[in-house]
């Protein structure tokens, strides 16, 4: 039973967002609190198709466009494999051009976001990767980084477990990663002075 609980099983993750979109406006401004606020989202893919849960590795994301136009793609990966980086950039990129149809100005394309919480620990390579747990990555000259060619293109990611372990300064974000870590702990979660999870928003345990 924990498991159809767990906010880190594909499943749960998708129905618990996909149904509550303002949870996931909330889940979206915490985890980039230096951009600016979104209102609201329209969800892209609210339905769980069944070749959905068939695959060799399931990832159920949450697809979806605030009042702007920008698009979202958002999940969570609890199992590290080579080429999950890969689909996650195909996604972003097949986001950012299926915004078009021919003939359109390219002035109206918005910007592709993707949020990928990360239930493992990717980058431990060097001891600055060690101490760093929240990512995002843009479009930047490797020289000076400083230059830019915009945010149109976004990846954000959370290592979830790093996280944890560092400790986050108070906040939304570090609210965030002790639900998803310590969702089961009441002592823990009733210290939450944010609470990501509004009454009324738990996910159903079955279809």
């Amino acid at each position: 039973m924990s498991d159809l609980l767990d906010p880190t099983n594909d499943y749960v993750f998708k129905r618990l967002f996909s149904e509550a979109p303002e949870l996931l406006v909330d889940l979206i401004n915490d985890l980039r609190p230096d951009l600016p606020d979104i209102a609201s989202v329209e969800i892209l893919n609210p339905n769980i198709e069944a070749s959905e849960l068939t695959g060799k590795y399931i990832i159920l994301d949450v697809l979806a466009r605030d009042g702007e136009g920008h698009c979202y793609n958002v999940e969570i990966q609890v199992r590290r494999y080579g080429a999950w980086h890969k689909r996650g950039l195909f996604y972003l990129a097949r986001t950012l051009g299926t915004q078009l149809t021919a003939g359109e100005d390219y002035q109206e394309l918005r910007a592709s976001v993707g949020l990928h919480l990360l239930d493992f620990d990717l980058f431990t390579a060097t001891e600055n990767e060690r101490q760093q747990a929240v990512w995002r990555f843009e479009m930047r000259d490797e020289r000076q980084p400083n230059i830019s060619l915009g945010n149109i293109l976004q990846m954000n990611l959370i290592e979830l477990n790093k996280a944890d372990r560092l400790g986050l300064p108070p906040g939304p974000l570090l609210a965030w990663i002790t639900f998803f870590k310590h969702w089961q702990e009441e002592l823990t979660m009733a210290n939450v002075a944010h609470e990501p999870r509004p009454e009324g928003h738990e996910p159903h345990p079955t279809a």
